[in-house]
């Protein structure tokens, strides 16, 4: 459903928030092992979500990444995907016409109109704090 790049961005972001509400910064180093990415990969994920302004990089012998905890009980996972993603998941045709809509949809057009509505409800009412307390209470994983 998601890209490789906006599966690593959610998993980073919620490893970082997690981190950040304990008072630290995250090298580029642990977030790629701590959720089982190439670094090279998470580098340009992480910098991408950094131009976003979603989280911020200190650079430095104390640097790292971080997300304050107030910033993420407001940043919702949507904002993640559009970052990487984009809104195309949120208009793609179930079936992959290149275009489908009302007046000429596909067989499950209106089936997977309702499911895509769904999606961003949900990733539009979740937040980064919220997945971040499921990963710390250890009710969630990042890698397996």
């Amino acid at each position: 459903m998601f890209s490789k790049a906006c599966q690593y961005g959610i998993k980073a972001s919620v490893y970082i928030v997690s981190q950040t509400a304990m008072g630290n910064r995250v090298s580029l180093r642990e977030i790629a092992q701590s959720i089982d990415s190439p670094e090279a990969f998470t580098a340009k994920i992480l910098h991408q979500l950094s131009k976003q302004n979603i989280l911020a990089s200190l650079k430095g012998p104390t640097g790292g990444f971080q997300i304050p905890v107030g910033k993420a009980q407001t940043l919702k996972v949507i904002d993640i995907v559009a970052a990487i993603d984009g809104d195309s998941i949120y208009a793609g045709c179930a079936l992959g016409f290149d275009y489908c809509d009302e007046n000429r949809p596909c067989s499950m057009h209106s089936k997977f109109a309702e499911i895509r509505e769904d999606l961003k409800n949900m990733l539009h009412d979740t937040s980064l704090f919220e997945l971040a307390n499921g990963f710390d209470n250890g009710l969630s994983f990042l890698k397996r």
